[in-house]
């Protein structure tokens, strides 16, 4: 059976669900590939609070098994901790190339972040590029907004304001999974 892996933050685990298995992103799209008929294992690598340096740390132990599509959802934790956006895309390259370099034919899906335009300063500006500049370069499969249709929507975030509902990834789910059905 081909598998999928989800690699990423709190926003991939499915933080704050009830049921993150089957509630989180990954868990709706092992759903709709069941629905239709694939045969691929969805895995969810998501960590609550990782950054692109700890996704990198941790990615080794996630190649040991193929993986057929890998999908890359991870950086705006650094941002919220002050990293540099040079080392976040510094990391998230690294990433792409390791997975690559150990499966050459693993298809790439890169979900992007974005901030508002409202808020502008100088560090902000370079992390708005990274996603697409890795899209790019990586000729990767790309979402530029992950969280489109659900970030300060309300009735689609948990009390925080930061992580979607279940409500919330059903609508990301509806959004990503043309993306993903078309690498399969």
């Amino acid at each position: 059976m081909k598998r999928i892996l989800f690699f990423g933050d709190s926003l991939t685990a499915g933080y704050g669900l009830a049921k993150p298995a089957v509630q989180s992103l990954p868990g709706l799209i092992q759903k709709k590939i069941g629905e239709s008929g694939f045969r691929y294992q969805v895995v969810n690598a998501g960590i609550s609070g990782d950054t692109s340096s700890g996704g990198l740390n941790r990615l080794d132990y996630w190649l040991n098994q193929p993986v057929d599509i890998f999908v890359l959802e991870l950086g705006v934790n650094d941002l919220w901790r002050g990293a540099p956006y040079t080392a976040t895309r510094h990391n998230l390259d690294l990433i792409l190339k390791k997975v690559k370099e150990r499966y050459p034919n693993c298809k790439l899906v890169i979900m992007g972040m974005e901030i508002p335009d409202a808020i502008n300063f100088a560090p902000l500006n370079g992390f708005r590029k990274i996603y697409r500049e890795l899209a790019e370069v990586h000729a990767a499969a790309f979402v530029p907004f992950f969280l489109e249709g659900v970030a300060g929507v309300e009735h689609l975030n948990l009390p925080d304001g930061l992580h979607p509902s279940a409500k919330g990834y059903e609508v990301i789910a509806e959004k990503v999974w043309p993306t993903i059905k078309a690498l399969l």
